[in-house]
């Protein structure tokens, strides 16, 4: 932002409930629901902890479903809740299957609440959300659906999956802004949520004070000022992947994710930390570190190569043996991956481990890339 542009951005006229309500249609448009959506002035953890905070009460029985570093997030608000709470866990090399959830809402037939992430981009694996949605709604119970990282990235089917607590955020695949999220809530969850004496109440983390303040109002008054900057930016990023066409992006998401497990596979130095292609989420492509070598290490020399390049070590227990490849929003892109793949080669190169030819690596990625893009 120039001295320039800076007027542009500072003295906009503000932003009024009709123009607030129908960027929440939007967005409820991209999630394929017909519930009510809440955009929330925050990052996507506020909706988050909001929903868990909001639906499970005292002596409930919750479901956590953990794929990653979010569900292990979950799991400790849920217990501070009150709730007991009964952990499906599978290696962050893979996914979370539809029988594993079947079997525990079996062994725990008064499990009234399930937690799920749909993508995670920390580890780089996604969920069946369909087929566990499938169980879960047979089961009775509601489910909450982490889809930060997944929505635009691959399809996500609110309504029809049984989703009755649906969050995004729109930094990751929808290329748009971080302070900003929204939350679609079911029927059902809002008949559990008001039934709740301890949900949120006149909080920043209060879903009722949404619905009483803006939603039975007929969304014509905002009970605070918005967010106005990032609520114009989540605008802008819905209309363009309207503009774009949600198919190409989803398309171009998975072409990036088919294309670096190409490449890497080509180099065979490093190999995709999620196993099977069926388990990777199109947002982002973890890498098990070459054996012998710090992951840190790896992703400084990469760098060192090409400091563009969307490439960072894992976080917590995991920095020194994954590496995170981020190919979402303006990063799924053919140029990118094909420049990722390339500094990766020279910068594991540069720390003496041996490696595959990286024009056969390039080629690979580029013909997975064609593969999907042409059908």
């Amino acid at each position: 932002m120039t001295a320039n542009t800076a007027p542009a951005l500072l003295d906009l006229a503000p932003l009024g409930a009709g123009h607030f309500a129908r960027i929440e249609d939007k967005v409820a448009a991209l999630m394929r629901t017909r519930e009510t959506v809440v955009a929330m002035q925050g990052e996507a953890l506020l909706p988050l902890e909001a929903c868990i905070r909001s639906a499970v009460r005292p002596g409930s029985t919750a479901l956590n479903i953990i794929t990653g570093p979010y569900g292990e997030t979950f799991g400790g608000w849920l217990r501070s809740c009150g709730a007991e709470v009964i952990n499906v866990t599978a290696p962050f090399s893979g996914a979370v299957t539809a029988a594993q959830v079947a079997d525990a809402l079996r062994a725990h037939p008064a499990i009234d609440f399930v937690s799920l992430v749909h993508a995670e981009a920390a580890t780089g694996n996604t969920n069946p959300v369909a087929e566990i949605g499938a169980v879960v709604r047979a089961h009775g119970a509601l489910l909450m659906l982490d889809a930060v990282a997944s929505v635009a990235a691959e399809p996500l089917l609110t309504d029809e999956w049984g989703v009755d607590l649906c969050v995004i955020g729109g930094q990751k695949a929808m290329a748009g802004p971080a302070g900003v999220s929204a939350v679609s809530v079911s029927a059902r969850a809002w008949e559990r949520i008001a039934a709740n004496e301890q949900a949120p109440r006149r909080s920043y983390l209060s879903l009722l004070d949404w619905k009483e303040r803006w939603i039975d109002g007929g969304r014509t008054v905002l009970p605070h000022a918005p967010a106005q900057l990032e609520m114009l930016a989540l605008e802008q990023a819905v209309d363009r992947i309207e503009e774009d066409g949600l198919d190409g992006v989803i398309a171009r998401h998975r072409a990036a994710s088919a294309a670096t497990r190409a490449g890497v596979r080509a180099l065979g130095a490093v190999a995709p930390y999620v196993v099977r292609d069926e388990d990777a989420a199109p947002v982002a492509t973890t890498l098990r570190a070459p054996v012998g070598k710090d992951a840190r290490d790896v992703v400084a020399a990469a760098l060192a190569a090409d400091a563009s390049i969307p490439v960072q070590a894992a976080g917590g227990a995991l920095a020194k043996e994954m590496i995170r490849v981020n190919h979402y929003g303006l990063d799924a892109d053919r140029e990118t991956v094909l420049g990722t793949l390339s500094a990766l080669a020279e910068g594991l190169q540069a720390l003496g481990v041996p490696a595959g030819d990286r024009d056969e690596a390039l080629a690979a990625a580029g013909k997975a890339w064609d593969a999907v893009i042409t059908g």
